[in-house]
């Protein structure tokens, strides 16, 4: 009778207020079944035949209902394929498969649908023991005891008899998600009522405090927590934590570590919240803190707590991801100004909440990549010789062009200004390392807007020194520039502008740099971080003796015409850069630009605003081409 009141109560409509909207409570409520299902079917049956004809009954009403409650759930992409797996999961009830196959295809059932259909799975704030100790005495020990062993004083007046929290069997199979989903429905037909009355957060304050009773022992789960930097990858944030079973961690750790593990993780989940600002744990709940303002109807804070997700949530972890997987942190990236053009566009709020599930799928592929076992010897390597060589090149390029230049202009005496501006740039970074490693740290924002206006301001500067150096490449314009110069010693604002211009393009590479290189070292590897770096000043160096030296046997008309074209394409990507940057800041809007290509080395990013700020730069070089080429008709013709 129990478990029939326990159907009616699930497939009834209205019995759980503190759900969002009726598609999460029949999320929710599937789930349940599922679970319940996965725990009990073993009851129901033995070597395919039934044990209990009552609990077989049941097994096969649920399920039946996780069938309908799925055919009711709105369009996804993959509800078909959960349609089908639902038939087959009742198909195996019903031909009385082996209780670890049925178990096995709930959890994988339930595990897809809330992929399709993501639902709040995770207390919104670590859970306080202390305030759910006091809610059980409360309201709870009368009937399941101080202890939890299901022999409170007014248990023997209670038919059925209370749950035994301590029952170490049942709770192996029970996670704290199950936990507060009966808490807040209750259990029609028996005295266990809902207790939806009671905020959400204290909710799962009981739910993390009950589920310790039957792993009482800490110490050793915390040696093994502590230890293992493998093991606290397979629970890398609350949502792991709440919705992880002992049973299923178990069968990766064994039984008895997966015991003492989370009954200390339970009794100190502050143990799995400790992550920084800046975890994927942040970024998660920030979405979910944003989907709920998107969903209450106010706009405007549902898109700052989307850039705060982006911000304080992955921004900082990105160095990290983008060293091991590029490609991954770039769709990480996209998908994240996708959904800030989508609340800023108004779209249903279905769309809005299957971005995130995509993000959320997304944000799992990186707690992967970025876990301890990912990492190789090989990959670190590599990862610090090409962040060192990519950002170097960019400055390289344009400070060697410089001292070319100069040299060109036989102002030899002046290259000691670019020197000093990117050494000083050099120290500038140190500096910031120090800043951001020991005192105050660097947040998500400082990041984007240092690179973006950076970009923008190099971006200008190299615009207007390309256009110049095309001019002079024209015949005849460069021997009239140096007579009309030579001997006349560049002023002191020509000095600052030399220093001030190799200090920004260097120090904006040095600041992305430090970013990527303190989220490595953040991991170890220190030693091979340091050969990878210096292998990357090796190949930097012969670069740039490669260039100088080239620099120097071209003729002086050709040197300037291949460097205005090099300053010319460095300024388009720093451009693409500056405003990317700028968008992720949240000082540009975004409007995504389909099929278009993203390609950060190009400065190429999939927005209307990004390409439109190269094209505005093509456009300028293409009009100052013209108007050098204009200018050297007339002198000719003069």
């Amino acid at each position: 009778m129990r478990l029939v009141a326990l159907v009616l109560s699930l497939l009834v409509a209205g019995t759980a207020p503190a759900f969002a909207n009726p598609s999460d409570e029949d999320v929710q409520t599937a789930w349940r079944l599922l679970d319940y299902v996965a725990v009990d079917y073993a009851g129901a049956v033995a070597a395919g035949k039934v044990k209990s004809p009552q609990e077989y009954a049941e097994m096969t009403e649920f399920a039946g209902a996780v069938e309908t409650k799925l055919a009711a759930l709105p369009p996804a992409a993959q509800k078909a394929e959960l349609l089908s797996e639902a038939k087959a999961f009742r198909g195996m009830v019903a031909q009385k498969a082996a209780p670890k196959d049925v178990a096995k295809s709930a959890r994988t059932l339930a595990a897809h649908l809330l992929t399709a259909y993501p639902v709040p799975l995770a207390p919104g704030k670590t859970p306080d023991l202390a305030r759910g100790k006091a809610l059980y005495a409360q309201n709870c020990a009368g009937c399941h005891g101080l202890s939890g062993d299901g022999h409170g004083p007014d248990a023997a007046k209670l038919n059925p008899v209370p749950v035994a929290f301590a029952d170490a069997s049942r709770a192996r199979e029970r996670s704290p998600f199950a936990l507060y989903q009966v808490i807040g429905q209750g259990l029609d037909g028996t005295a266990m009522r809902s207790f939806s009355e009671l905020p959400s957060q204290d909710r799962w304050n009981l739910a993390f405090y009950i589920g310790r009773f039957a792993f009482p022992d800490a110490g050793k789960g915390e040696q093994l927590w502590k230890s293992d930097a493998a093991l606290r990858s397979q629970v890398p944030n609350l949502a792991a934590l709440a919705g992880m079973t002992p049973a299923l961690l178990g069968r990766q750790i064994g039984p008895d570590k997966a015991d003492a593990v989370l009954g200390y993780l339970r009794a100190h989940p502050e143990a799995v919240s400790e992550a920084k600002a800046g975890s994927l744990t942040v970024a998660h709940e920030k979405l979910q803190a944003s989907l709920a303002a998107y969903e209450a109807g106010d706009r405007e804070a549902a898109k700052k707590l989307a850039l705060s997700a982006y911000l304080d949530g992955f921004e900082p972890v990105e160095p990290a991801l983008a060293a091991r997987d590029a490609t991954l942190m770039g769709r990480i990236e996209t998908e994240m100004g996708n959904l800030r053009a989508a609340i800023g566009r108004g779209e249903p709020v279905s769309a809005v909440k299957d971005r995130m599930a995509v993000l959320d799928g997304l944000f799992s592929d990186a707690e992967e990549v970025l876990s301890p076992d990912a990492a190789s010897t090989a990959s670190t390597f590599l990862g610090a010789f090409t962040i060192l060589l990519r950002e170097g090149v960019e400055a390289l390029l344009i400070v060697v062009a410089m001292i070319a230049f100069l040299r060109k202009a036989d102002r030899g005496e002046m290259v000691r200004h670019v020197h000093v501006g990117w050494i000083a740039a050099l120290a500038a970074g140190a500096l910031t390392w120090a800043i951001a490693t020991f005192f105050i740290g660097i947040s998500g924002a400082s990041r984007e807007l240092t690179e973006g206006f950076g970009s923008l301001f190099a971006a200008v500067v190299l615009l207007s020194v390309g256009i110049w150096m095309h001019g002079k490449s024209q015949a005849g314009e460069w021997q009239r520039y140096i007579n009309e110069t030579l001997g006349k010693a560049l002023s002191r604002s020509s000095a600052w502008f030399l220093f001030g211009l190799a200090f920004i393009v260097v120090y904006r590479e040095v600041f992305e740099t430090i970013l990527f290189y303190a989220a490595l070292t953040a991991q170890g590897n220190g030693a091979v971080i340091l050969a990878g770096a210096i292998s990357a000043v090796v190949v930097l160096a012969l670069i740039a003796w490669a260039m100088l030296r080239f620099s120097a046997q071209l003729p002086v008309g050709e040197f300037f015409k291949y460097s205005s074209w090099l300053i010319a394409v460095l300024a388009v990507v720093l451009a693409g850069k500056g405003v990317s940057a700028l968008q992720e800041a949240g000082i540009i809007d975004i409007a995504p630009l389909a099929h278009m290509p993203r390609i950060p080395v190009l400065g190429l990013f999939p927005t209307w605003q990004s390409i439109g700020a190269q094209l505005l730069t093509i456009a300028v070089i293409v009009a100052g081409g013209w108007y050098n080429e204009r200018l050297a008709r007339k002198a000719v013709a003069a």
